[in-house]
């Protein structure tokens, strides 16, 4: 079997294993790598949420197996999620690669930061979020940087006192819609070319979905959150490094 294959496969593997226990980092881990083989951010992006639509849908069903999906949540993420994810899809393919691709990694950076400070940051209790303008957030970043639905949405969410179990399977299940959406946007506008890279990632993240699924019930999520984040950090400050340099 190819050996560039099995990369992406293992790539895949590793970041739906984190995203499906914390609610989220599949998108920016994988991005980050692609943006390190020195992929255009657009082509990034466009591949990993390719990917998503497998591997949401079967975090999605793992999920809802387990208990961990509250619909209202789903429901309330849903539509604004699609429109900001659609409306970032379609700007990230205007704009030209010498100026996205320094300001999509500098943002890989900021969600690595706001990774580990949420993990720092003590949980207050269950508060009302305000779903729509979170929703398009969401949605309009995870299409700009090849991820961030879970960093902005699942940290929010918990850090206003959500049950974190089901912040993580709602957030999960909501993804894959608004992953949908912006596929259809990317295959519109620029194609889906890199078959070997998103089927790579599809098979990882298949295999990883019940595994996460299970680990949400049990992870101690504050320590894991950190080195997930100081990961993220290092690889983008060296991607973003040799895009300026």
């Amino acid at each position: 079997m190819d050996s560039e294959f099995l990369v992406f496969v293992l790539v895949g593997f590793i970041a739906e294993l984190i995203d499906g226990s914390l609610g989220m980092a599949y998108g920016v881990t994988s991005t980050t790598f692609l943006l390190s083989l020195g992929l255009p951010p657009a082509t990034a992006s466009a591949s990993v949420h390719a990917s998503e639509i497998v591997t949401t849908a079967t975090s999605g069903f793992f999920h809802l197996r387990f208990g961990n999906v509250k619909k209202e949540i789903v429901l309330r993420l849903l539509i604004p999620g699609v429109i900001g994810g659609v409306t970032g899809a379609y700007l990230l393919t205007e704009m030209p690669v010498s100026i996205i691709k320094p300001i999509v990694t500098a943002y890989l950076i900021l969600m690595g930061s706001v990774i580990v400070y949420k993990a720092f940051r003590p949980l207050r209790g269950e508060s009302h979020t305000p779903m729509v303008p979170l929703g398009l957030i969401g949605g309009f970043f995870d299409a700009i940087g090849g991820g961030g639905w879970g960093p902005i949405v699942t940290s929010t969410l918990v850090a206003r006192g959500n049950q974190p179990r089901f912040v993580v399977g709602s957030v999960n299940l909501a993804e894959f819609f608004v992953t949908v959406s912006e596929s259809i946007a990317f295959f519109l506008t620029i194609g889906l070319v890199h078959w070997k890279i998103i089927v790579g990632l599809m098979a990882g993240g298949v295999v990883a979905a019940p595994v996460a699924a299970i680990v949400a019930k049990r992870l101690p999520v504050k320590p894991f959150m950190i080195i997930v984040g100081l990961l993220i950090i290092l690889t983008s400050a060296r991607n973003l490094y040799l895009a300026l340099f």
